[in-house]
């Protein structure tokens, strides 16, 4: 009996210390998770998974370890089962939906967002349900831009890329050649340096490639920006002071941007700028167009949430001033970094709390009409953006090429560059106006057909009788303007051979007004005698018709006269004469009350406008030389 007895005691003594194994492992599990150690954190979590150690516990922890770690096929694949919990915290639903997007399930995505916000689930930024449409529209989109693998990639982690006077610049975790290694918890990578190589390189990219100077330590260093001279750097590094790492009150070593100076070839006299702060991330450095303001990543107080875009003016001296939160077009309660401003103005950054197509895409900020205020942002669709995240977006000054960062699927490494080249959009556009007075038509139908005669767009002139249609490239288009009042007028034009940098062709058409039949027959042609301009009997009660006309029928209609000669007599004097002959209708006219604001002009065409063939030398009888002794009278505005 006391055999068994000691047999059962032993057995306890071994569940226990098993017991106490496991929960020396969850232990461990969680204090690697809340140091971001997520890789480590995974490997506990499936052993306790494997062990059947809280499993349920496990199984939603090693999902968000995958979530932080961007693997969001391994992450789904967890959350799936972790939904199926009972009491599973309402959240969970949220991830799910999340994961799902990162691995392209979209219908099924949006069936869990909806089963979060039926649970009580507030979704406030990136509630990529309300655009149901959005998932076919950006796919659907006509490609603006193409993707080039770059040769420096490495198997670690690469981003940032950026140019500069021949050179690019992009911050890397390789770190292979370096006898000792430091990896970081994160991802079991090691630290971020910040590189530079020729643009066109084909060689490899190794640690003798780290920018000479001070930039580079022991800890993350990059992305970084540089301005337009070269001679100043804003890069990101850990909060890293005196050869020491410095800590927040959570024991976090948080992200700061740092100024470094050229000088005979190497960055140094480095600078820990006034926006920084122990307490909080400061990262992310972009410059304007003319090096006057910086732009950056914080989670500072005061932004939206996660973290916002930022701005501060660099002043001559180098200080910083007028701190500034860019705004909630932009930011949102997720997270917004790796701002970027083009020679346009535009501002491009990274998101995961606007509607994208998985977890972080890049965005485009849209002015408004004062070029300054952002109304609105874009997603600027695949190939950019994919599934995975998509960020650190940069534009060379030549507005077609550039760079951009994923961890999409086909990679070298972690994150990878991609080089990217872009057709801009092309748009055909212009200003439809009248013939007479050249004044806009608003509301023009504005036709666009292809060259088969299809129509393929329409819209009308906006109040400045202004148009602007897209087009494709290699095409070529016939384009169309009509209006009621007016007679149609059309235009050939091509997209073909034009240059890739080119974004408007334009098409400017003319409209001529309607005549109206019945009044221009009562406006009849008045003749004059021969080498004469004065009004004689028989023009004179053509004229009181038109007076009569104008004063009593029609009070809004403009006209315009046009005077002429035969062709006998010398030329500069015909002139003279059909002016002569202009004049004395126009103040004939205007003296039966006619107001001089209803005859846009009087105008003499000599003997340049016949209306048969009595030109010079040719033989002619006195009633066909009749005919070209004329006045007459064109109606400008019926109404």
């Amino acid at each position: 009996m006391k055999y068994k007895i000691h047999i059962l005691v032993c057995f306890a003594l071994i569940l226990s210390f098993s017991g106490y194994s496991q929960q020396g492992k969850q232990k461990r599990a969680d204090t690697l998770f809340n140091k971001f150690s997520f890789v480590k954190a995974a490997d506990v979590y499936k052993d306790l998974i494997a062990k059947n150690y809280n499993k349920d516990y496990a199984t939603r922890k090693l999902a968000d370890c995958y979530a932080y770690l961007r693997n969001s096929e391994k992450a789904s694949r967890y959350y799936k089962s972790a939904v199926k919990q009972e009491n599973i915290p309402i959240e969970y639903y949220y991830k799910y939906a999340q994961s799902l997007r990162g691995i392209k399930k979209y219908k099924e995505s949006e069936i869990w967002l909806q089963r979060y916000k039926d649970s009580g689930g507030v979704v406030h930024a990136n509630d990529f349900s309300k655009d149901v449409n959005f998932i076919s529209s950006v796919f659907g989109a006509k490609q603006q831009y193409f993707l080039e693998k770059v040769p420096f990639n490495s198997k670690f982690s690469d981003f940032g890329a950026f140019e500069h006077e021949g050179k690019v610049y992009f911050a890397s975790a390789r770190d292979e050649g370096v006898g000792v290694k430091r990896v970081y918890g994160w991802n079991e990578q090691p630290f971020l340096d910040i590189y530079t190589a020729d643009v066109d390189t084909e060689e490899n990219v190794d640690h003798s490639n780290k920018v000479k100077g001070d930039v580079n330590s022991v800890f993350h260093d990059g992305p970084a920006t540089v301005t337009k001279n070269g001679q100043t750097m804003y890069f990101s590094r850990n909060n890293f002071t005196d050869g020491m790492e410095v800590k927040d009150g959570q024991g976090l070593t948080n992200m700061k941007i740092y100024r470094a100076t050229l000088i005979d070839g190497e960055w140094t006299n480095i600078e820990d700028l006034s926006i920084n702060s122990d307490d909080f991330s400061t990262q992310h450095a972009a410059l304007n167009n003319d090096d006057t303001k910086l732009y950056f990543t914080s989670d500072r107080p005061g932004g939206y949430g996660g973290s916002d875009i930022w701005s501060v003016n660099i002043e001559p001296d180098g200080s910083l001033t007028g701190l500034e939160n860019i705004g909630n077009i932009v930011n949102t309660e997720s997270a917004e970094g790796f701002p970027f401003i083009n020679n346009e103005g535009v501002l491009f950054f990274s998101s995961d709390g606007h509607t994208g197509l998985g977890l972080l895409d890049i965005f485009a900020t849209i002015k408004g009409e004062d070029e300054q205020t952002i109304v609105d942002v874009i997603n600027l669709g695949v190939p950019v953006n994919s599934n995975n995240d998509d960020f650190a977006f940069t534009m060379n000054s030549d507005g077609i090429t550039g760079y951009f960062a994923s961890n999409r699927k086909g990679g070298k490494g972690s994150d990878d560059i991609y080089a990217f080249h872009r057709e801009p959009l092309l748009t055909v556009e212009g200003v439809v106006s009248d013939a007479i007075n050249t004044k806009p038509i608003a509301n023009a139908k504005i036709t666009l057909f292809d060259d088969e005669d299809n129509q393929i767009a329409y819209m009308e002139t906006d109040e400045n009788g202004f148009y602007q249609i897209n087009i494709d490239r290699h095409q070529d288009y016939k384009i169309v303007a009509s209006q009621d009042k007016y007679i149609d007028d059309y235009r050939m034009f091509t997209s073909k051979n034009i240059q890739t940098e080119l974004t408007s062709i334009t098409a400017n058409l003319l409209l001529n007004p309607k005549p109206n039949v019945v009044k221009l027959a009562e406006l009849n042609t008045i003749y004059f005698d021969f080498d004469k301009h004065n009004i004689r009997k028989d023009a004179a009660l053509e004229l009181d018709k038109i007076v009569s006309l104008m004063q009593n029928d029609y009070p809004e209609m403009v006209i315009r006269i046009e005077s002429h000669t035969d062709s006998r007599g010398k030329l500069t004097y015909n002139d003279k004469l059909s002016i002569d002959r202009a004049n004395a209708t126009y103040e004939y006219l205007t003296s039966k009350g006619i107001d001089p604001t209803r005859i846009t002009e009087h105008k003499g065409f000599g003997e340049r406008r016949l209306t048969n063939g009595c030109e010079d030398g040719s033989t002619c009888e006195e009633a066909d030389h009749q005919l070209n002794r004329r006045t007459q009278f064109i109606v400008v505005q019926m109404e």
